[in-house]
């Protein structure tokens, strides 16, 4: 079964996306090629085993595991050494991605305190799209009661697009909440 998101793409914003820029090819077309989830975790300088809550957290959320990430070299003054864990990651692609998306927009964003939409200035200039979450218990994967500690968390959506206004008419498409 394909995903929600990914049969609209195919059916409605394609031809849309095509229409407005006038792409001669469908290959043209502005698609998504990956997510990436990264939650770094700071506080692992002093016990490593938050980094094992953050990486179970990580992949309840993204419903795949996680690749801890470790420091590349030693820095005293942060009391870091070379290959620590800091963090950790996820990299989502094909139907995965498409069903995090959904759940990202419809159900996680609208629960994040204050909401008022995702600033459409965090583009890269290369359509690809990136933002901070600051508390992972806006996805209903968490158990709110389970959660030792709040932690934030870097969302990174890749694009095709050549340029921040291809991206921005794609991810508008399928409904990202972009502040006027």
């Amino acid at each position: 079964m394909t995903p929600r998101l990914k049969q609209l793409y195919e059916t409605k914003v394609r031809p849309e996306l095509t229409q407005k820029f006038g792409y001669t090819n469908t290959m043209q077309v502005p698609r998504l090629e990956k997510i990436v989830i990264n939650m770094g975790v700071g506080e692992a300088v002093n016990d490593t085993k938050i980094v094992q809550a953050a990486v179970a957290e990580l992949e309840a959320i993204a419903g795949q595991k996680a690749v801890v990430t470790r420091a590349r070299k030693s820095i005293a003054n942060f009391k870091v050494r070379e290959g620590m864990p800091l963090g950790c990651k996820v990299t989502l692609r094909g139907a995965r991605m498409y069903e995090f998306l959904d759940r990202f927009i419809n159900i996680a964003l609208p629960r994040v305190r204050d909401f008022r939409g995702v600033s459409p200035r965090s583009f890269d200039g290369r359509g690809n799209f990136a933002f901070g979450l600051k508390e992972q218990i806006v996805f209903p994967e968490i158990d709110f009661d389970k959660v030792d500690q709040v932690r934030g968390m870097n969302v990174a959506i890749c694009t095709t697009a050549r340029s921040n206004d291809e991206g921005r008419a794609l991810l508008a498409a399928f409904n990202m909440p972009f502040q006027s």
